[in-house]
């Protein structure tokens, strides 16, 4: 594996474990077992990670979606493996996303990061959207305002995210998807759809 895609994972897993501001280069190197000049050859300055990161994380997860797309033949079971990517990446309570972890952590990040983290949710909402319209359609989700819903759902997925991390328990992230993974028919928008 090149030096940079080792890099990359590490730091991905410290960002995902502590906090991107919770470790450093030196830190970085030790786990590595290279030089700290070796990292900023490859990354100059963190807010280079950073982007890095975050742009690699972005197609590796719109792959994932991509998948699911193809293979699950309902929205609704399109929603149960959008939900178990994010339960699977709790790593049992042990780690966030990164999205979520780069969200948690905003203040860390220059305008160019925080660009590319709005566009990761801009378009995961987007997403969400043509899966709830997709379940208008196929009659597997219940839907009166996808966009809507689409919101809702981000929203439960990140928050349960960080209840289970917090609680060092994914179980956290099951309560808060409950009403998502059991009832497709009763997707929160839905109680919303009355009142905007």
């Amino acid at each position: 594996m090149k030096t940079r895609d080792v890099l990359l994972d590490t730091a991905e897993t410290l960002a995902r474990t502590r906090g991107f501001d919770a470790f450093s280069y030196a830190d970085l190197a030790k786990v590595v077992a290279i030089r700290k000049a070796s990292i900023h050859h490859h990354f100059p300055t963190k807010a280079d990670l950073a982007l890095a990161l975050i742009r690699r994380y972005r197609e590796v997860f719109f792959a994932a979606l991509g998948r699911i797309e193809a293979e699950a033949p309902t929205a609704a079971a399109q929603l149960e493996a959008y939900l178990a990517l994010y339960r699977t990446a709790l790593s049992e309570g042990q780690q966030l996303c990164l999205c979520v972890a780069f969200s948690a952590g905003r203040d860390s990040f220059d305008e160019v990061v925080l660009t590319e983290l709005n566009a990761f949710h801009a378009d995961s909402v987007a997403w969400l959207t043509r899966l709830f319209e997709r379940g208008a359609v196929d009659g597997s989700v219940s839907v009166s305002n996808a966009a809507q819903q689409a919101h809702s759902c981000l929203a439960i997925a990140e928050g349960g995210q960080l209840m289970a991390r917090a609680a060092e328990d994914p179980a956290y992230f099951d309560r808060a998807t409950a009403i998502l993974a059991e009832h497709p028919h009763t997707i929160p928008g839905d109680a919303l759809a009355g009142h905007t």
